[in-house]
């Protein structure tokens, strides 16, 4: 069975995006970025993922959030429940009001997490098998699982994230299809390998130099996997279980550590 989510995604246009900070090792200041073609890579991504048979709503970007484009980590969306991240850097904190006010002007029914406890919403927790798999160490504290348990009423399965380069659970683990994924062991620590060995069937396993390419970092919907670049070898896997993959390069948001997955957030997930 194909996913059940994914049919419905939110955006934030690159007006005010940039490496303005450096807040993991993929950030550097003094690499410029091209504000015009990050435009055109943010256009031609929501065109790819409308193509595929999803509806993309928009977030207004705002001045001096540079990193509001990345949707993905604003919260997480459970039915008409949304759960604020709370970001561990103080560059990303003023995102959250944003963020907030404009699932509440959408119906949603905010949530959200205590103090005393950081998490980065979708890019560190996705829904697979009846649970959510959920990263912590670099942007999301281990006690946010617990706490998101209770929540959201559903078991939480913890992965330590151990590789810097993939500070964020998006970037290691891609959910496909109720049996598959796309999994890169070499971001988790040995117990986390096994919480996924038990709960995937299927996987897609990536070596290093394909989880570095952020191909895990993709927007799934239906059938279509769309990544920022495919290595042949995931390709050829990808075709022969019956999937389209259609590659969108963002050439300019990975400058700031950020891949397809990044720049969407899926509005019709429902976990419980």
């Amino acid at each position: 069975m194909r996913l059940d989510w994914g049919r419905r995604y939110l955006m934030c246009p690159p007006e005010h995006f940039g490496v303005l900070y450096e807040i993991n090792p993929w950030m550097h200041r003094e690499v410029p970025v091209d504000l015009d073609r990050a435009r055109d890579e943010w256009e031609r991504l929501r065109a790819t993922v409308e193509s595929a048979g999803a509806h993309v709503e928009v977030l207004d970007p705002r001045p001096g959030l540079p990193d509001l484009v990345f949707t993905a980590n604003a919260g997480l969306v459970e039915g008409d429940r949304f759960v604020p991240s709370r970001f561990r850097h103080p560059q990303r904190q003023p995102e959250v009001a944003h963020d907030a006010a404009w699932f509440s002007s959408h119906g949603f029914v905010i949530t959200p997490l205590p103090e005393d406890v950081h998490h980065e919403g979708a890019g560190d927790a996705l829904p697979f098998g009846g649970v959510l798999l959920s990263g912590y160490r670099f942007r999301s504290d281990a006690a946010s699982h617990t706490v998101l348990s209770k929540l959201l009423g559903l078991p939480v399965r913890s992965l330590e994230l151990v590789d810097p380069r993939l500070y964020h659970l998006d970037l290691t683990f891609c959910p496909l299809d109720d049996r598959r994924a796309i999994v890169a062991p070499s971001g988790w620590d040995a117990y986390g390998r096994q919480v996924v060995e038990a709960l995937v069937p299927e996987p897609l396993v990536l070596d290093d130099d394909e989880a570095l390419s952020f191909c895990a970092n993709s927007v799934v919907v239906g059938t279509t996997v769309i990544m920022p670049v495919c290595p042949a070898r995931v390709g050829r896997l990808l075709e022969g279980w019956g999937f389209e993959v259609v590659e969108s390069p963002v050439d300019e948001f990975l400058k700031a550590g950020g891949g397809c997955r990044c720049l969407t957030l899926a509005l019709d997930v429902r976990l419980a």
